[in-house]
């Protein structure tokens, strides 16, 4: 079983719904026979400049700071109910494709995961940006993997076009934010929905699964 993961490192509720899945795939009995693969999903492809969070939802949604603020709480709160430890007041936003290039590759020495949960905390309960290669490298380093071989990734465009494809590929499948949740390509999951979702989709593609093998 393959289940694909749309997200960003910069998405509060992506870090929430990993941690929702590894929920639901620690009590699925044929855990060891999935497969988890990132896909790259930006929520500011356009992004150039580096910006605290902070003006820029007040600026997307046309909010006062106050707001802003209530809104950060909310999302924190729910962080906490999955044990995580959010830090949004200090955060900002940027363009996170060199990010993605970096976790695509990450895949090719099984390093992927790792890598992912290291900026996902980094971000969120850090408050550190991820948007320079200085920064990545960073994070990359904390996780056992070579300075140097990160830097060569990211002075370089490859994973480029993967980063594009995987955007590309999540607009086919209906997709219109993130976390989107694919389970080998037959049953989706928008968002981080409530633990029973991932449960119930879990059970539903392995049933189809076995079923598929009979045939």
């Amino acid at each position: 079983m393959i289940i694909d993961v749309w997200a960003d490192v910069v998405c509060p509720w992506c870090f929430i719904g990993k941690r929702r899945l590894e929920k639901a795939l620690s009590a699925f009995g044929h855990k060891d026979e999935v497969t988890i693969r990132h896909r790259a999903f930006q929520l500011q492809p356009d992004a150039k400049d580096v910006l605290p969070t902070s003006e820029l939802l007040a600026s997307k949604y046309q909010v006062s700071p106050e707001q802003v603020k209530q809104m950060q709480a909310n999302v924190c709160a729910v962080a906490d109910g999955e044990g995580l430890c959010y830090n949004l007041d200090e955060t900002l936003s940027g363009n996170t494709f060199d990010a993605h290039r970096l976790l695509l590759w990450a895949a090719t020495i099984n390093k992927q995961d790792e890598l992912l949960e290291a900026m996902f905390s980094s971000y969120f309960e850090k408050s550190r940006p991820l948007f320079s290669h200085s920064d990545l490298v960073a994070v990359a380093i904390s996780v056992g993997i070579d300075a140097d071989l990160a830097d060569d990734i990211l002075r370089s465009d490859q994973y480029a076009d993967e980063v594009v494809t995987d955007r590309n590929l999540a607009s086919q499948l209906g997709a219109t934010g993130v976390p989107f949740f694919v389970v080998d390509m037959k049953y989706g999951i928008s968002g981080a929905q409530p633990l029973e979702a991932f449960t119930q989709t879990l059970q539903t593609a392995w049933a189809d699964l076995e079923q598929s093998s009979k045939s």
